[in-house]
C-alpha cells in the first residue's frame, strides 16, 4: 500500500476545501486557524504540490486540490459511513450535537427527563455553530437551526416558536417604550444568526425604516440575551428558548406577546439509517414530547 498521509492533514483539508475558509474549518475542527493552516502545509510538503490559491478574495482550490478533493472527499465520506454502521451495532450510546444556544438554554434544563425516561442511554452531547458531518461519522442526531435544506436526511420539525422584542423589567421601565418606532432610538441587540432580523419584526409592524446601529451585536442568542438579562438593550429573540429567562422575571416582551413573529427553525435531523437504532429512536421520541409540551 502506498504511503499515507496524516489523517488530521486530510480532515483538515477537506474542511478547508469544503468551507473555503481557514477560519470556519478551525470552527468546525475545534482547533486554531493557525493549526488548520499548519495542518494544510504538512500535506502540501507531503504531496509536493498546491492545494489551495490564497487571495485577498479568499481561498480557492488549485486545479491539483480540485482533483484531490473529489478522491479524498469520498474516501473521507466512505470512512465516515463505516463508522456509522459499526456504530450501529454500539448499544446504549447516543452522540447528539446541537447550537450552544440551543443546548444551553432548552436542552440542558430537560435532560434529568431524559436520564429518567431513558436510563440506560449514555447521552454525550456536543455543541458548536456549525452543523455536525454526519459523512464523518461526528454524530447520531443533529438538533439544528435554520431552513430545513438538507437533502437525503431525515428532518423532523420541532416547534413553532414566537420572535418577539425582549428586555428586562428594569429596562423596560425605565424607558416606557409604547410604539415599535420607538426601538428605532432605543439600545439594540441584534443577533447575527437569527432567521428573522430586526427589520423583520419591524415590517410587521408597519415601520419600514430599518435601525441603522445596534448597541451589541452576537453571534449567539445566548449571549444577546444574557445582554438584554443586564439591562444593556432590547433583544429580538425567541420566547420559547427564553422560556426560563421569562418564567423567573430576567426578562419580558417589550410589547403585547401577540406582536411575535411566528416561524418553525429548530429541527432534528439525522440520516434515515440512523432511525434504526432503539437509542435514536428513543431520543426522537423523547424530543418530539418534550417540544410538544413547550
Amino acid at each position: 500500500m502506498a504511503r499515507l498521509p496524516p489523517l488530521p492533514t486530510l480532515i483538515a483539508f477537506e474542511a478547508v476545501a469544503r468551507r473555503r475558509s481557514f477560519a470556519l474549518a478551525a470552527a468546525e475542527l475545534a482547533l486554531t486557524p493557525s493549526a488548520v493552516s499548519h495542518q494544510i502545509a504538512r500535506l502540501e510538503d507531503f504531496l509536493g504540490v498546491k492545494l489551495f490559491e490564497r487571495s485577498a478574495q479568499g481561498v480557492q482550490l488549485s486545479a491539483a486540490g480540485e482533483g484531490y478533493l473529489r478522491r479524498v472527499g469520498g474516501a473521507l465520506g466512505a470512512i465516515g459511513a463505516a463508522t456509522d454502521d459499526v456504530r450501529q451495532g454500539v448499544r446504549n450510546s447516543l452522540y447528539v450535537h446541537a447550537s450552544p444556544s440551543f443546548a444551553s438554554l432548552w436542552l440542558m434544563p430537560r435532560l434529568a427527563s431524559f436520564a429518567q425516561e431513558c436510563p440506560g442511554i449514555s447521552l454525550f452531547l456536543s455543541a458548536s455553530p456549525t452543523h455536525s458531518d454526519f459523512a464523518l461519522g461526528q454524530a447520531d442526531i443533529d438538533i439544528r437551526y435554520g431552513v430545513p435544506h438538507w437533502p437525503d436526511l431525515v428532518v423532523r420539525p420541532l416547534f413553532q416558536e414566537r420572535i418577539l422584542p425582549l428586555a428586562s423589567p428594569t429596562f423596560i421601565a425605565r424607558h416606557r417604550l409604547r410604539q415599535p418606532e420607538e426601538l428605532l432610538h432605543t439600545p439594540l441587540i441584534q443577533s447575527t444568526v437569527s432567521l428573522v432580523q430586526w427589520s423583520d419584526w419591524l415590517a410587521t409592524r408597519g415601520v419600514t425604516q430599518a435601525p441603522e446601529r445596534f448597541a451589541l451585536r452576537f453571534d449567539r442568542a445566548q449571549l444577546a440575551m444574557d445582554a438584554a438579562v443586564q439591562g444593556l438593550g432590547v433583544a429580538l429573540e425567541s420566547a420559547t428558548i427564553a422560556a426560563s429567562h421569562l418564567a423567573e422575571g430576567r426578562l419580558a416582551p417589550v410589547f403585547d406577546p401577540l406582536w411575535a413573529v411566528s416561524l418553525q427553525a429548530h429541527f432534528l435531523v439525522h440520516p434515515a439509517r440512523h432511525g434504526k437504532r432503539p437509542e435514536v429512536e428513543s431520543f426522537c421520541g423523547w424530543m418530539m414530547g418534550q417540544a410538544g409540551a413547550a
